[in-house]
């Protein structure tokens, strides 16, 4: 019952407010607007974001049960998203970071399902889910962008489902950090030297892990020269042989 108190303490962030928003010129813009439009279909797109909403770590951006209303799009920042079980432990189940969208578990029932927790001070990008919709009739691009989204969250799904399913514990955490490292280089940063911003029971949850056991593990790469693990830091000096412990055994 702790972890579902400690969830429902979350505070909400403060309603967003409406300024400027310029979606041309956002270092993000790569990775959340499909490419190839031209300058009228980028001033129409621009006109879905409603707001930005600065969330501060520890605050929701949005609690499972609220009314679906919007899609966010993270401008910057990182987020996890959890679900409280039936016995009211916290399950973990992911992790989001700039250019990524949060909110599309509310398509379906009206409600969002999962709560979406800032893990640092970070931004969001609001944008109403009706105007999505209906511009996305008229601009291809947008809904091409829209399904390709939606098709990344179905495979993901089915990834976390074969990670927690069939993979030992070693192969789950080097497919956490093999994710984390391409995602990073995706972004222009790092794919080998970053911070965690997750903790360690985080990260257990998310892969279904005990904590002790996400500590050894961390323990076991470093000492087998895989990484090098300093608090949150983290420095991978051997993908190559991350990627070796996910190979099919012969």
């Amino acid at each position: 019952m702790h972890a579902l108190r400690a969830v429902n303490a979350i505070q909400p962030a403060p309603a967003p407010r409406k300024f400027e928003v310029t979606c041309s010129s956002c270092n993000m813009r790569e990775m959340c607007l499909p490419a190839g439009l031209c300058p009228e279909d980028m001033l129409r797109i621009e006109g879905l974001v409603y707001a930005r909403r600065r969330v501060k770590r520890g605050e929701a951006l949005f609690i499972a049960g609220d009314t679906f209303g919007s899609l966010y799009a993270i401008r910057s920042g990182f987020f996890k998203t959890s679900v409280i079980d039936s016995e009211g432990r916290e399950q973990v189940t992911g992790f989001c970071m700039g250019g990524e969208l949060l909110g599309l578990d509310g398509l379906g029932a009206g409600r969002y399902n999962g709560t979406a927790v800032a893990l640092e001070d970070s931004e969001a990008c609001v944008l109403p889910f009706a105007l999505v919709e209906e511009l996305s009739r008229d601009v291809r691009p947008l809904q091409r962008q829209l399904h390709s989204v939606l098709a990344r969250e179905i495979v993901r799904d089915h990834g976390v489902m074969m990670l927690l399913g069939s993979m030992r514990a070693e192969e789950r955490l080097a497919t956490f950090l093999l994710n984390l490292s391409k995602r990073f280089m995706r972004r222009g940063y790092s794919s080998s030297d970053f911070h965690l911003r997750m903790t360690r029971e985080e990260i257990g949850s998310y892969l279904g892990l005990k904590l002790e056991t996400v500590s050894r593990l961390f323990s076991s790469f470093q000492k087998d020269g895989l990484i090098e693990v300093q608090q949150k830091h983290v420095r991978i000096h051997d993908i190559a042989g991350l990627e070796r412990m996910l190979a099919p055994k012969r």
